[in-house]
């Protein structure tokens, strides 16, 4: 991305620079992927080509970094609030007593071992001692899985993967 920095650093808009530059947000980079997506949004292309895009099309590049430079308070306040949300959600966590949020991790662990034991300890069980101990039938563990995702990561995970199975089709 150094031509697109370059290439805002030219054109003046320090904002952005800064932020594409990973010199302003976290270090994941959330806030500059956002803004990154952004710019490619109004270029046209992809992220992955927006370098490329500055050195071929670079009055088209310094319009989209305008727009986002105009745009990038804006950016700025939904990512402040956004980590604003999360440090009430870690607050409220830590305020409410261990056994309340004990259910995901426990749910976690209960999930693992229905699986290590479905796959591989019942088998491993049932050839060594010659027993026939029923492992946990793989479509309802398929379905209690889908049932934990969806309760304990909001359904972002189904409702993604939903999305991707039926864009693949």
């Amino acid at each position: 991305m150094s031509a697109l920095v370059t290439l805002a650093g030219s054109a003046g808009l320090k904002i952005v620079e800064k932020i594409i530059a990973n010199k302003l947000g976290d270090g994941a980079g959330q806030l500059a992927g956002d803004v990154l997506g952004a710019i490619a949004e109004q270029v046209g292309v992809p992220v992955d080509q927006l370098d490329q895009a500055a050195e071929d099309q670079p009055a088209a590049v310094t319009r989209a970094l305008q727009t986002v430079e105009d745009r990038s308070p804006e950016l700025i306040a939904l990512y402040a609030a956004g980590l604003e949300l999360q440090k009430a959600q870690l607050a409220a966590d830590a305020a409410e007593p261990r056994w309340m949020r004990a259910w995901r991790p426990a749910g976690m662990y209960l999930l693992g071992l229905f699986w290590i034991w479905s796959v591989i300890i019942v088998h491993v069980i049932n050839g060594a001692a010659g027993t026939a101990l029923p492992p946990v039938p793989l479509d309802q563990l398929v379905q209690i899985s889908g049932l934990y995702m969806g309760l304990y990561m909001g359904g972002h995970t189904i409702k993604d993967a939903m999305t991707k199975w039926a864009g693949a089709k």
